[in-house]
């Protein structure tokens, strides 16, 4: 099998005293109506090798369980619109409290006084150079939304998707039913979130996360939410 990588990024990275190979794996664009077992059995079955582990975005699993929050849905009322004002609507990572929709997410998630309270020491840890205490404290299933773009698909312009329900299960699911090792990231070009992993994988999450530390799979329009990844 040639092994081939989205523009900009390469298919060899060696971490510790190994090398580790990544194909990106493209795929058709998954919607609700898809089954993640589906998907993986019709785009990676004939390319895997035992030993071999699959990188999922989360974004497809989730999409695949329905985990959607529709524009409609969320009505924004005022703490939202005030307490966005004082967080960047863009960050390293996408699109965060700072945009209105987001924070009234946020609030329904998690509760009026939790965001309050991570709004307040988010305020006050970053005069002193320190970031990221507001998702700490509100949680990751507000850190983990997505959606509410359209800076790459029109699609998820009025959609969030959620973090995927029971990421370890899932890819438990997924060896036992495919024989794939496989493990869900939430990943971008500035970090990785190893979500869950199957019981076979003996790797460390520190070692996987230095596997996909450049984010293979893209963050534009690539439609390769699945690396396969083999030891070289």
């Amino acid at each position: 099998m040639e092994f081939v990588s989205n523009e900009g990024k390469k298919i060899e990275i060696e971490v510790g005293n190994n090398i580790y190979l990544r194909y990106a794996i493209k795929t058709k664009f998954v919607t609700v109506e898809d089954d993640y077992l589906e998907i993986i059995k019709k785009y990676v079955s004939d390319i895997y090798k035992e030993g071999d582990i699959i990188s999922i975005s989360e974004k497809i699993i989730a999409i695949c369980q329905n985990r959607i929050v529709r524009r409609e849905e969320i009505k924004i009322g005022f703490w939202a619109k005030f307490l966005s004002k004082f967080a960047c609507r863009k960050n390293r990572g996408g699109y965060g409290v700072g945009m209105e929709i987001n924070m009234q997410y946020a609030i329904n998630k998690v509760g009026l006084f939790r965001v309050l309270i991570a709004s307040i020491a988010s305020g006050i840890t970053k005069l002193f150079g320190i970031k990221g205490v507001f998702y700490k404290i509100v949680g990751r299933e507000v850190s983990g939304l997505d959606g509410f773009y359209d800076g790459a698909w029109n699609e998820y312009k009025d959609i969030g998707i959620e973090i995927p329900e029971n990421p370890k299960g899932v890819c438990n699911t997924i060896k036992n039913e495919l024989g794939m090792s496989a493990m869900i990231v939430d990943a971008n070009d500035f970090g990785q979130v190893i979500l869950g992993k199957s019981d076979d994988i003996e790797l460390e999450d520190d070692v996987l996360k230095q596997i996909i530390r450049d984010n293979p799979a893209g963050q534009g329009k690539q439609t390769t939410p699945i690396i396969l990844i083999r030891k070289k």
